[in-house]
């Protein structure tokens, strides 16, 4: 039996958002995906790696991962107590 399922691909400033089929057995080591969604997967995974989106983009979203805060102070801040 398939069924399809999300993956997140982390790379970089990048987040793809890609479905699969799993495939599920009683058989082997299920659930699986298949190779063909496996090989889509590392394309997506590398190309991200180089920065180049277009073949995430043919495959689902893409999503840029933007910092909001950096790291905690070092030294907390002061408050006065009068």
């Amino acid at each position: 039996m398939k069924r399809t399922l999300t993956k997140l691909i982390h790379e970089g400033d990048y987040v793809a958002e890609v479905a699969v089929a799993v495939i599920d057995s009683d058989e082997g080591w299920a659930p699986y995906i298949s190779l063909d969604d496996a090989s889509m997967l590392d394309e997506i995974r590398e190309s991200l790696r180089r920065g180049d989106t277009r073949p995430a983009l043919a495959h689902g979203r893409v999503y840029s991962i933007t910092e909001l805060a950096s790291k905690v102070a070092e030294d907390p801040p002061k408050y006065k107590t009068d």
